[in-house]
């Protein structure tokens, strides 16, 4: 078990064991991050956190509540909280990586070295570690609405569900046509004008390199000119698009009303017209759909003018 700063400990599952030194260095939280929860440890208040150190694990959105926990624990003047996984080496460090960046307001590379100083054989998995940059990019928050946390949400359900079965029924975004009005722009089919999705469904990129992306095509100059821009929407998949996507990896994208074609998904990830890969891929043309943007219009009650 070692120190980190006032109130906080990082250790591996072998320290829960030792009640002795539990108690003498006044452990009053314990906070497991491992695939089993440990045994029961008297009057100490406890949460386990199930997560397995490996690729697949989205330990990204159980951050929240583990910092919550860790966070909480320490408003006690004298309380003090333990982080431990099987090893102490990645799932805790993690944790505690990620309390440290929120408290103290660091990056990732920062928090990080804060935590090798004191914990030198430390090693956060390389997945872990993306996450942690993401954790960063929202705020030291988990913002269930950020287009950076749907899309990388995406790409954790193609590792879940590898046979692209059961998806959950959250992954899908509500069709807008189950909605009311919305303040949201709505992009609506260019042939039948069925509405198809809402403007927070884009999950928006950092263009690409352009032309350079595509050095292993032959382009004439034309298709240069438009492989510096983005010519489709790449969005979040939207509830009417289930059936075709269900056990499928690739595939068109089909207007549910009149079916023209609107563009088209691959779970693994398509090139954008501007170069960039984008993982997975939902993407709609631009020139298949018309954004129709919400006007809010004041009413005014016209006055005679009086020029006497």
């Amino acid at each position: 078990m070692i120190f980190v700063r006032s109130g906080l400990y990082i250790g591996t599952a072998g320290d829960v064991a030792k009640q002795q030194s539990l108690s003498d260095s006044g452990i009053s939280h314990v906070l497991t991050v491992d695939s089993q929860e440990p045994p029961p440890l008297g009057d100490r208040r406890t949460k386990f956190v199930q997560a397995l150190d490996e690729p697949c694990t989205d330990l990204l959105s159980l951050l929240d509540e583990c910092v919550r926990f860790v966070q909480e624990a320490l408003t006690a003047a004298t309380a003090a909280v333990l982080v431990h996984c099987h090893a102490g080496v990645s799932r805790s460090a993690a944790v505690v990586t990620a309390f440290i960046m929120k408290t103290d307001g660091l990056t990732f590379e920062e928090a990080y070295s804060k935590l090798q100083a004191v914990k030198p054989d430390v090693k956060i998995n390389d997945e872990f570690v993306k996450q942690l940059k993401l954790y960063e990019v929202m705020g030291y928050e988990v913002n269930l609405t950020s287009a950076d946390y749907k899309q990388y949400r995406l790409q954790k359900v193609t590792e879940k569900y590898p046979e692209l079965q059961n998806l959950p029924r959250e992954l899908f975004a509500l069709d807008p046509m189950s909605l009311g009005k919305t303040n949201e722009a709505i992009y609506r089919c260019r042939k039948c004008r069925r509405s198809l999705f809402r403007g927070s469904s884009n999950l928006n990129h950092v263009p690409g390199t352009g032309p350079i992306a595509f050095a292993h095509k032959r382009v004439t100059q034309s298709l240069r000119e438009d492989q510096t821009k983005c010519t489709s929407y790449f969005i979040e998949p939207v509830q009417w698009m289930e059936h075709a996507l269900l056990g499928v990896l690739d595939g068109q994208l089909l207007c549910p009303k009149c079916n023209s074609k609107l563009g088209s998904f691959n779970w693994y990830g398509d090139q954008c017209s501007c170069g960039r890969w984008v993982t997975p891929a939902f993407q709609i043309h631009k020139n298949r759909v018309d954004e129709m943007k919400h006007f809010n219009f004041c009413s005014y009650k016209l006055m005679p003018n009086n020029f006497d």
